[in-house]
């Protein structure tokens, strides 16, 4: 019997390319340049926080050493550099989207008249096998790769653009209040602990989110000094204003005479009063920074618009988050840019769910999350979202992204094209398995168990 041989496949291996990098300011342009005189060149650069390699690409399969330069301390050499090379060839210079670490190179080179362009790190994340095959990433690599798809026109335009000072006061704005109300969440977590333990009934009669229960806190941080002041009643009336009913400065007050809760001792007292302090700090900070961004949106058409849908400060943190909604050229694009369009991976006989991209900036989602549960206690909403989420049981939260996607679009069309907002238009019609349908009014309501929605998210 003849035995055969197995023969093992062999893989070839591509041609190798320089990742050794060579210091920004040993460059010799002479030598870089020779024999390419008047050719295009792209540069590709990849940001790092302390390091930019940066790669010229000559054309195909001619790439020239890396660069190394120091972030930020060498990018005028670089800026020097290219400047140079650019005189007589047309040369640009892309980069990869890297937050905040690139903005001084692309002033920089804005300043020196040199063509910036973009590349999406999902294409550069995705070419990296193709290009050299083997699915390799590290800084050498990835500014070629950069290089190379900004030369094949897989880039986009970036030149730089200060902000106007209407802009820069907006953000401004949203990032004070933003980060004055996460204080605030982290302060009153620490006082739901701390409440849960020594008051438990002063959470069932006021929210840990009212402020006349931060000043009863702060003044009191004890159950027992509340319901011996004798002047109790009248302060809560005070603090709480219309807002607060006798009936419940009689249950505050009650509770706080009959509380189970562990004895407070000398020092948990004061840290119940020092956190509540600093949450009151934190909510009025950001009351502040509304007031302001209300006054900004005065005489704004966009913001006014999506203000009368979402509120003027989700608005305004939409607005510097995503940007100018003016800016893209469809309803999805602004929807997509919020990272609310639907991505599927399905392979054969694997059928994935669809899901969210999340891209972008998650606080528009967060405060866009937030909005859509407002929303949805709108008689018009109501309806359609609990037939949607009679059907999926299962996770109740994909409803609210539902209605998230349709408030994007809702948003876009009455910011960009001055449409009314019309919550019926959105979620007026629900059809049933057999195909029939009904208008969702304020005084409707479908059956749990026999709806379906005709809408896609």
């Amino acid at each position: 019997m003849r035995l055969r041989t197995r023969v093992p496949e062999v893989i070839p291996m591509s041609k190798s390319k320089p990742y050794a990098a060579l210091p920004v300011n040993r460059v010799l342009l002479p030598q870089l340049t020779q024999g390419r005189a008047g050719r295009e060149v792209v540069v590709g650069a990849d940001i790092g926080k302390f390091e930019i390699l940066a790669v010229p690409r000559w054309g195909s399969a001619d790439f020239g050493r890396p660069w190394r330069v120091e972030n930020p301390r060498q990018i005028p050499e670089l800026v020097r550099l290219v400047a140079q090379l650019a005189q007589g060839r047309q040369l640009r210079v892309a980069l990869e989207p890297s937050g905040t670490y690139g903005d001084a190179l692309r002033q920089a080179l804005h300043d020196a008249g040199v063509a910036v362009l973009r590349v999406s790190p999902k294409a550069a994340h995705d070419y990296a096998e193709v290009f050299d095959g083997v699915p390799s990433q590290h800084d050498g690599k990835d500014a070629q790769v950069v290089a190379e798809l900004a030369a094949l026109g897989k880039a986009q335009p970036w030149a730089y653009q200060p902000a106007s000072p209407w802009e820069q006061e907006l953000t401004y704005w949203v990032e004070w209040m933003v980060a004055h109300r996460q204080i605030l969440t982290t302060w009153q977590g620490r006082l739901e602990g701390l409440l849960a333990r020594h008051w438990p009934e002063a959470t069932e009669v006021l929210k840990l989110s009212s402020g006349t229960l931060l000043r009863v806190l702060k003044q009191y941080g004890d159950p027992k000094a509340l319901a011996a002041d004798s002047e109790a009643a009248q302060r809560l009336a005070r603090w709480g204003r219309a807002f607060l009913s006798p009936e419940k400065i009689e249950h505050l007050l009650a509770g706080a005479r009959s509380s189970v809760g562990v004895r407070v001792g000398d020092w948990q007292r004061r840290q119940i009063q020092d956190y509540a302090e600093h949450a009151l700090a934190a909510r009025r900070e950001a009351e502040r920074a509304q007031r302001h961004l209300r006054g900004l949106a005065e005489g704004h058409a966009v913001l006014q618009a999506q203000g009368k849908v979402v509120g003027v400060p989700t608005a305004c943190v939409l607005w510097a988050s995503t940007g100018d909604p003016r800016n893209y050229h469809a309803a999805s694009a602004y929807r997509k840019a919020m990272g609310l369009n639907l991505v599927e991976r399905s392979s054969g006989q694997y059928q994935g769910r669809l899901r969210i991209s999340k891209r972008g900036i998650a606080r528009t989602r967060q405060w866009l999350y937030f909005a859509a549960l407002r929303l949805v206690q709108n008689c018009g909403v109501r309806p359609w979202y609990e037939a949607k989420k009679a059907r999926d049981k299962d996770d109740a939260r994909r409803v609210i992204v539902a209605v998230m996607r349709k408030l994007a679009m809702a948003l876009y069309h009455v910011g960009v094209r001055n449409e009314e907002f019309r919550p019926r238009r959105l979620f007026g019609r629900i059809c049933g398995r057999r195909g029939s349908s009904a208008e969702l009014g304020s005084g409707v309501r479908n059956q749990r168990g026999a709806a379906e929605v005709s809408a896609r998210g």
